[in-house]
């Protein structure tokens, strides 16, 4: 049976079912009896996909979503703008208002304390080389969990393999050297590792893809590095430098981080249904953290379609047991599923039979993606069952839209920097939707969905990369997500997730 969508999702271009792609979005008014009707959907059994679909709509997710603003508007940050940060009052919040309406709809609810460090830029970062003038910023970032240091060498990128994915691209590479490395076939931790093990004394990592697509971006490090980590710079600084090298007259950079240690508590919430087979559990994960202000899109919006799927069916039974986890930290190295995957007994982890990660689900200027364990540049580091039992979720994710008529792909990062990379690392087989943030999309993109070039949120159309991840912009509010978007990548969680739950074997 598939979900009879209720969304406008035939779309020929964003404008045509939208209020305006990065506008505040406006809500239709509601049939009575339609919304008298999602006010009893934690009441009743939801034991059919119609049912369910029901109780998955726009109005219902949106009042969650907004819930999720005025807690981040209640407790400014540092910066005196709305914050969900880790470690903050903010985020504590989020994670009560999470716990509060999961116990009332009859979960079992565990608050999972665990031990956080992370580090911040103590101070305004500095990198030039002589003759060039760089803006911070603009041109370059500073990678989240980068190291500190001053470090003034030249700069070397890799001879045939400007990427570094492996060891053996550094033959030869100059100790105490700055290595330039282009944004490649892995992930950034893989390149800086294998830098640093043939003793650069700092790294820049810069875009692969000519302007607009290449602008400069903050790259995230999963694991803290030991040394700077310029990152990501636009492509067109990588590409200079380069060009220098390349000349005969290598660069000598100058690159000075300096970074504090913090420290503190953070949580996770987790919520167990009483009904279905515990040794075959699916998990339903979404990250509740925010990063640099209220993190409505990333990820007040995924943590919104987990809340929402959970309440609808609270109260009806499954095969298998359904498990609904908010993930504290993601955004400063995926710490909060890294604590849970990593204390689970073997016997624990064996239970847990699929992964549903969902990051992102109401983008103005969308795309519909898959989150394919296939496409993670981690793919080799997984053990050998996780690729192919993934496919069940991603053909779930497909069948949906497919039916829906709507063109869905998978990403290309596959699960990279999301929390089912914790799991697909322990043996989960696990698939996940987004539907994109910051920038740039491509011509191909508006071809298949409709919209813009340019950002993805924030500013649309432009090529300023957007409002998530973007430090000192703090403009992930409620008007940087779309209701239709969130409607209908709700539910094609909800169908992935009732029909895994219902499932004879998983995997």
């Amino acid at each position: 049976m598939r979900l009879k969508l209720t969304t406008c999702v035939l779309f020929s271009s964003l404008v045509a079912c939208h209020s305006g792609a990065g506008q505040q979005a406006v809500l239709p008014a509601d049939n009575a009896g339609s919304f008298a009707g999602l006010q009893n959907c934690e009441r009743r059994v939801n034991d059919t996909l119609p049912r369910l679909e029901a109780c998955i709509q726009q109005r219902s997710l949106w009042q969650h979503l907004a819930e999720f603003q005025k807690i981040a508007d209640a407790n400014p940050g540092p910066h005196g703008h709305p914050n969900r940060d880790t470690g903050t009052p903010g985020y504590h919040a989020s994670a009560v208002y999470v716990a509060n309406l999961m116990r009332a709809a009859g979960y079992k609810v565990t608050i999972q304390r665990y031990d956080y460090r992370k580090s911040e830029i103590a101070a305004a970062p500095a990198f030039g080389v002589p003759g060039r003038t760089y803006a911070f910023e603009r041109d370059w970032f500073v990678a989240r969990n980068s190291g500190g240091g001053t470090v003034t060498a030249l700069v070397e990128p890799r001879r045939g393999a400007s990427a570094g994915c492996v060891p053996g691209d550094f033959a030869g590479f100059g100790r105490g050297n700055v290595a330039l490395l282009e944004r490649g076939g892995c992930d950034f931790d893989t390149q800086v590792a294998n830098a640093r093990t043939a003793g650069a004394g700092a790294v820049i990592l810069y875009n692969d893809e000519r302007p607009p697509d290449g602008i400069a971006s903050e790259a995230r490090l999963i694991e803290p590095a030991k040394i700077p980590v310029i990152g990501l710079a636009s492509y067109a600084l990588g590409a200079d430098l380069l060009r220098q090298w390349r000349s005969g007259s290598a660069p000598t950079a100058r690159i000075v981080v300096r970074t504090k240690n913090l420290r503190g508590i953070d949580y996770n919430v987790i919520a167990d249904s009483p009904f279905g087979d515990v040794k075959r559990t699916i998990v339903l994960d979404a990250h509740l953290d925010s990063i640099y202000g209220a993190g409505m899109l990333d990820n007040a919006s995924g943590s919104t379609t987990i809340l929402e799927i959970g309440l609808a069916m609270a109260r009806t039974p499954t095969r298998n047991h359904l498990r609904y986890i908010w993930f504290g930290g993601e955004e400063i190295g995926l710490l909060g599923s890294k604590h849970y995957v990593g204390a689970l007994t073997r016997a624990q982890l064996h239970q847990i039979a699929f992964d549903v990660d969902v990051d992102v689900t109401a983008t103005p200027n969308y795309d519909i993606l898959i989150a394919a364990a296939a496409n993670s540049r981690m793919v080799k580091h997984f053990p050998p069952n996780v690729v192919p039992e993934s496919k069940i979720g991603n053909d779930y994710f497909t069948d949906f839209f497919n039916a829906a008529g709507v063109v869905v792909r998978n990403y290309g990062g596959g699960s990279d920097g999301t929390d089912s990379l914790s799991f697909g690392l322990a043996g989960v087989p696990n698939s996940g939707i987004l539907t994109q943030q910051d920038c740039c999309k491509h011509t191909w993109e508006t071809h298949l969905w409709g919209g813009f070039l340019g950002n993805y949120e924030g500013m649309i159309p432009s090529h300023n990369g957007g409002c998530v991840d973007r430090p000192h912009r703090w403009c992930d509010n409620l008007s940087n997500n779309d209701p239709f978007v969130l409607e209908l990548a709700s539910k094609a969680v909800a169908y992935a997730a009732f029909e895994l739950a219902n499932r004879a074997r998983v995997p």
